[in-house]
């Protein structure tokens, strides 16, 4: 019997949560009784922006559509919702953004994009974009109204161009990344480099061999996003000399190594 009273009430609970009984009513995914009484790009529920930052930010964003005739909209939200709603209350279409900052989850932002500014901004520049102003480090930084409006700007930036590939700019994490796998490169340089033979002083042989590898590690994650991103000129010097001075440094040690090994052998 109790074996019996457990299987009705594993069904009892079941049928219960697929009919609905004692959870959220499920207008919580479409309400529009959150929405404002008067047109405005900016639902603040979250309270994320002050009074004047919202206030500009309306005022910013009005203009730029008014201008360009791209509509980017802003709702905060985080245990209320008004859903599906928002998508009549501003009418949003293949020209529209939608920037939904949330965070209970493991990034504040989330994009709803417009099919015409994919044509202009891939996937990967969203993605990107989400990454960079919505993770926990920048937020925590930054905070959530700098994590907006930041990440608003951007995708003006982009826009007022004609369209962005990645998102612009270089954080010194992502140069940091940068740097390593160009002294990586470096390293495998000047290990392929030093020569195996006597009389020889490079072994281009093994460069070239190597050199899928390496090119990977110095020309597409070492330079190409810095040259992507950013005019700036430091930081590509910085990589190329991080580059050369790994070829060197790895080469002196293979040079060192090798020669005592040598040596003892000769002693033996």
């Amino acid at each position: 019997m109790r074996r019996l009273w457990a299987l009705v009430a594993a069904v009892v609970v079941v049928l219960s949560g697929w009919i609905g009984l004692g959870a959220a009513p499920a207008w919580a995914y479409d309400n529009p009784d959150l929405l404002p009484d008067h047109p405005t790009p900016v639902i603040d529920l979250a309270r994320a922006l002050t009074d004047p930052q919202r206030e500009a930010l309306e005022a910013e964003l009005e203009d730029f559509e008014h201008v360009s005739g791209w509509k980017l909209r802003v709702l905060t939200q985080y245990d209320r919702t008004p859903g599906y709603a928002v998508k009549d209350f501003w009418h949003l279409d293949e020209r529209s953004l939608l920037l939904i900052a949330d965070e209970r989850g493991g990034n504040l932002l989330n994009f709803n994009v417009g099919d015409a500014l994919f044509a202009l901004m891939p996937r990967t520049f969203w993605v990107e974009l989400q990454t960079r102003f919505g993770n926990q480090y920048y937020v925590r930084d930054n905070g959530e109204d700098a994590a907006i409006v930041d990440a608003l700007h951007t995708v003006k930036g982009c826009l007022e161009i004609g369209g962005c590939q990645v998102v612009p700019g270089l954080p010194t994490e992502q140069w940091v990344l940068t740097l390593g796998t160009s002294i990586v490169g470096g390293l495998i340089v000047g290990f392929a480099a030093y020569p195996r033979k006597e009389g020889r002083t490079v072994e281009w042989a093994w460069v070239l061999l190597l050199s899928p590898l390496w090119v990977i590690l110095f020309g597409i994650f070492g330079v190409a996003p810095i040259v992507t991103r950013t005019s700036d000129l430091l930081p590509l010097a910085r990589n190329a000399l991080g580059f050369a001075g790994a070829i060197v440094a790895a080469y002196l040690i293979a040079q060192n190594t090798v020669g005592k090994a040598r040596f003892k052998e000769g002693e033996s």
